[in-house]
């Protein structure tokens, strides 16, 4: 409602109401005063009027066979869009070609190695890169400007075409229908923006003190708006979480900053609750929207501050033995984060050459549950090489042109986790908890391919066997917009298989030369680097170079690795993880017990910290290189993460990706994950059991 001027007389109000009524075209109803617009105007204009305001049809018309370059031109010409028809059919509406369209096009052929490979991308047939008419949204002539835009949001799309009957659900769902035309998001805005203005241009020139009165009155509307949103329950919630994390956050520089001698006394007692508070916030990421690299990097220095300046015979200053070691930690937590830091960018660098063309030429299957198979066993081999969360990532991105259903894809991105993790397990390279075993001498390489092969491959089997009967076979893999397999340039295979030769050279030069792995992959890194400048000298482009790869690197997840593991490390100094380790020795019956309840944990807590920590719990003295405890920890650990979507680096990327939430993943992928966990643990005591002979009293199983 308008609000009235505070000095206009009885007989003015009624004039203004009447005027108000007049211009709504509603008199009979006085609730329409309300409106600021005329009905037939603004949000309730007819598209017709849209579509004739805007001037055309709105389109390009183009056949199926015309060639990206030509439609163009035309759509330069003063279309927004393109419609692709049937060449043989007009009426059959194969889909449209919009800018967004462009863009992924633009984006492949960017990413191509020669001349003639680019321009095959412009000369090709529009209908490779249309969004599919399956897609499309539909208004009638008779539809509302205010259907327009609720339509074109929900679908989240800036485009509608117009035909003769849509039907109730807007969906263009099918061919047949006569196309009239196409509107734009911006289209439909503009009619009613222009409608309201020129309303209210009226009603102000004939009633100067009403000007401001609407637009103070939303004011206070949308100041009552936000009160009321923010007065539910959730919110509520989420205000009184944010504002104990930052009076605990104060609280705690306090006392750090006054010495306060309650430290001194229960120091112990201050080192796990900081520990226990760091992982609160780095699991609830998402509710107290803080990055888990910052917690983990205020956790780690709070644990050391603490420990060297309160903790047993510590005098408010840190002493030489405590720094002593902080600078071993920090040579121990640098191999690891030097070692992902030149992984990640050969890793960054092969894709920029699109050497992942030698894997994706090769997937042809059209069966949904083929393919299905198919990617789990290309994920896992992928990611022993590689590691899983990369893997992951360029795997859901592959999924996003072969999977045109949301739900379906879901579902394969989350296989993808599960063989990510499970293939990541079994070599020293494909799994970050694998790496710092190997890396700590835990782990060594033969015996780890050779013995955690097989119980992992039996973890994915299991699980992909009890995912895949949710997969339903139908027709949707014909809608695939992956372009049709295509030779990759010869400098793109020259970069895939050098970077696939530096990954898989490094535990060989380890192995050869005793060196820290971290050197090995650095090595490599220099060689790709060296390799790439060569290939590229006197090019402008930097795209394909090594320093590009270097920024699109996750340099916050590194940081988050550090915090965590320099977290852990103090916890180890200070001989808290040994009474743990004391503590689960003496409460559960045996070793294997351990590495499962480890593994499960690793469901609800990331497994990197927890691996760690194992670490610091056992001595290397007691427990040697490939003892079974330790790759049973690198198993459980590595496939228990699978269970649920936040146990994992590769969950967690799924979420981000795909949308995917913590229930569905519950509902869709936990119970085929826990068989699969179960069925690879199962797989290596039976396997250990027959190596060391005891299931033939041949020998005396190791602890």
């Amino acid at each position: 409602m308008f609000a009235m001027p505070a000095d206009a007389t009885s007989s003015e109000m009624m004039t203004l109401a009447e005027e108000i009524d007049a211009l709504t075209l509603n008199p009979e109803a006085p609730t329409r005063t309300s409106l600021v617009t005329p009905e037939g105007y603004g949000f309730s204009s007819p598209v017709s009027r849209i579509l004739k305001s805007r001037g055309g049809l709105g389109y390009y018309r183009a056949r199926a066979s015309t060639s990206v370059v030509d439609v163009m031109e035309g759509i330069n010409s003063g279309a927004d869009v393109a419609l692709v028809f049937d060449d043989f059919d007009d009426s059959i509406l194969l889909g449209i070609f919009t800018d967004a369209d462009y863009i992924r096009l633009a984006m492949e052929r960017a990413g191509t190695c020669g001349v003639e490979e680019s321009a095959a991308f412009v000369a090709a047939p529009v209908s490779n890169f249309v969004t599919p008419s399956s897609r499309l949204v539909c208004v009638d002539e008779r539809s509302t400007a205010s259907q327009a835009v609720a339509v074109m949001t929900a679908r989240d799309i800036r485009h509608a075409v117009v035909v003769d009957d849509c039907g109730p659900n807007f969906g263009y769902g099918g061919n047949g229908r006569s196309v009239r035309g196409v509107i734009s998001m911006q289209d439909v805005l503009r009619v009613i923006q222009v409608d309201e203005r020129l309303t209210f241009d009226k009603l102000s020139a004939k009633y100067p003190l009403l000007a401001a009165r609407p637009i103070e009155q939303m004011r206070e509307e949308m100041k009552s708006r936000a009160n009321r949103l923010a007065s539910n329950e959730e919110t509520g919630k989420r205000d009184v979480i944010r504002s104990g994390t930052a009076a605990l956050f104060a609280g705690s520089v306090a006392l750090f900053a006054t010495n306060s001698p309650w430290l001194e006394s229960h120091a112990e007692l201050a080192m796990i609750g900081i520990f226990v508070l760091g992982y609160v916030g780095i699991i609830f990421e998402q509710v107290f929207e803080l990055n888990k690299a910052a917690v983990a990097l205020l956790m780690s220095t709070g644990l050391w501050i603490t420990y060297a300046n309160f903790y047993g015979d510590a005098n408010g200053s840190a002493s030489s033995t405590v720094l002593g070691q902080l600078k071993d930690q920090l040579a121990e937590v640098s191999d690891i984060c030097f070692f992902l830091l030149a992984a990640s960018a050969i890793v960054e660098v092969v894709d920029a050459h699109q050497g992942f063309k030698v894997v994706t030429n090769l997937i042809t299957t059209k069966s949904k549950k083929g393919l299905f198979w198919v990617i789990g066993f290309l994920t896992f081999f992928l990611s022993a090489i590689l590691n899983n969360l990369t893997v992951t990532i360029v795997m859901v991105s592959l999924l996003r042109k072969l999977i045109p259903n949301d739900e379906d894809r879901r579902l394969f991105g989350a296989m993808v986790v599960v063989a990510a993790n499970a293939g990541g397990v079994w070599t020293p390279i494909g799994d970050v908890t694998t790496t710092m075993l190997w890396i700590n001498s835990q782990l060594s390489t033969v015996p780890t391919v050779t013995q955690l092969f097989l119980p992992s491959i039996a973890c994915l089997v299991a699980s992909m066997a009890v995912m895949v009967n949710q997969v339903d076979e139908d027709t949707s893999l014909a809608q695939s917009t992956l372009p049709p397999p295509s030779p990759l340039a010869t400098r793109g295979q020259v970069v895939f298989w050098a970077g696939i030769a530096s990954l898989l050279a490094v535990p060989i030069f380890s192995e050869l030369t005793g060196l820290p792995p971290y050197l090995a992959m650095l090595t490599g890194l220099g060689a790709i680097w060296t390799l790439t400048d060569i290939i590229h000298m006197g090019e402008e482009d930097e795209e394909q170079k090594v320093p590009a790869a270097l920024s699109k690197l996750d340099t916050s997840g590194i940081l988050f690795f550090l915090g965590i593991l320099m977290s852990i490390g103090v916890l180890d100094k200070s001989g808290l993880l040994k009474e743990l380790a004391q503590f689960l020795n003496d409460n559960l019956p045996s070793q294997d017990i351990i590495a499962t309840v480890i593994g499960i944990a690793s469901a609800l807590i990331d497994n990197v910290p927890l691996v760690a920590a194992t670490m610091g719990m056992y001595d290397l003295s007691e427990y040697g290189t490939d003892d079974k405890l330790w790759q049973l920890i690198a198993l459980c650990a590595g496939t228990g993460g699978s269970i649920l979507v936040i146990g994992s680096a590769s969950g967690v990327a799924l979420m981000g990706l795909e949308k995917v939430d913590f229930l569905w993943y519950a509902k869709r992928v936990s119970l085929g994950a826990t068989i699969g966990y179960f069925a690879g643990i199962a797989t290596y005591l039976a396997q250990n059991a027959i190596l060391t002979g005891a299931l033939v009293g041949g020998g005396v199983a190791t602890p």
